[in-house]
Parts: structure tokens; sequence; C-alpha cells
């Protein structure tokens, strides 16, 4: 049975595909990938259908990861198939438990921050869309930061799953 899980920024051109990228590289890495999908999606459907933005490619590409991506907007019913929903930020966090059709899947929504036990109290990832490139190297640190203690969580869950 595969645990699928997906990061949510607010046009998923910025944070929530840089996010995919770590975590599905992370995933491979452990030898995962044939149980774990990752994907992501925006709260907003500004961007739909066009690819990350090139500040973003840019980092992830230095870092060697994956940049594929095509931006595309968070949709309610896919909660039914989801298993974790990645917030960036708390804004991200509250409209996604608003969109949420039951108790269940508000449960299933989570910060990424949340699973780096370093980030403290500000759990938030920072929108680098409107600043300069530092934003998105700084992001990048904070994803794979996160990714270790998520990579953690997803490998408990899957202990109690058939393979």
């Amino acid at each position: 049975m595969t645990y699928r899980v997906c990061f949510v920024c607010t046009g998923n051109i910025c944070r929530s595909p840089m996010a995919e990228s770590v975590f599905r590289a992370r995933v491979a890495e452990a030898g995962l990938e044939d149980r774990v999908e990752v994907d992501s999606a925006g709260t907003g459907g500004w961007h739909e259908g066009e690819p990350a933005d090139p500040r973003t490619v840019s980092v992830l590409e230095e870092h060697a990861y994956d940049s594929d991506h095509v931006a595309r907007q968070f949709q309610p019913s896919w909660f039914s198939r989801l298993d974790l929903v990645i917030a960036l930020d708390a804004g991200h966090l509250k409209a996604l438990r608003r969109l949420a059709p039951t108790d269940e899947d508000a449960r299933k929504v989570r910060l990424l921050r949340s699973y780096d036990p370093a980030a403290g109290d500000d759990l938030d990832v920072p929108d680098p869309y409107y600043g300069h490139r530092v934003g998105f190297e700084e992001c990048l640190e904070m994803v794979e930061a996160a990714s270790v203690g998520l990579l953690a969580a997803v490998r408990e869950q899957l202990e109690g799953r058939a393979a």
C-alpha cells in the first residue's frame, strides 16, 4: 500500500515544489520510492500549469535535486487519497484544515518544520518569492532539515503497513 504525501504552499512554484523535490530524494535514498508517493500543490490556482520559479529551479539544480515541476491547485477531494498533507506555513495549515471534508482529514495536515526539532517555535518556512535568491537558499536549508524528521515519521507509519 502506497503512503502519499503532498506539500502545499500558496502558489506551488517556490516552497512546495522545493519540499517535494527534497523529500522525494530522501525517500529514494531510503529505498522507499516504491512505497511512498510525493507531490505538491498550492492553496491557490494563480500559477496552475506553470513551472517552478526559476530561482527555485536554480537552487534545486545547484544542490543536485530534480527540478521538473508543473504547478497545480490543491483540491479538497484529494484528502481521501492522501496520508499526510504538509503545509509550509501557518496560513496554509489553516486554509487546508478549513478545506478538509472531515476531522480525520484535518488531522492529516501538519507543518513541515514541526518535523525539525531545531526549529523551535518558529514553524513557518518564509515565502522567498518577493525577496532575493538568498531566501530560496534559506528555504532549502529549512526544508532539508525538516525532511530528516519527516522521513522518520513516514517510516514509522510504514512499519504498520504491508509492503
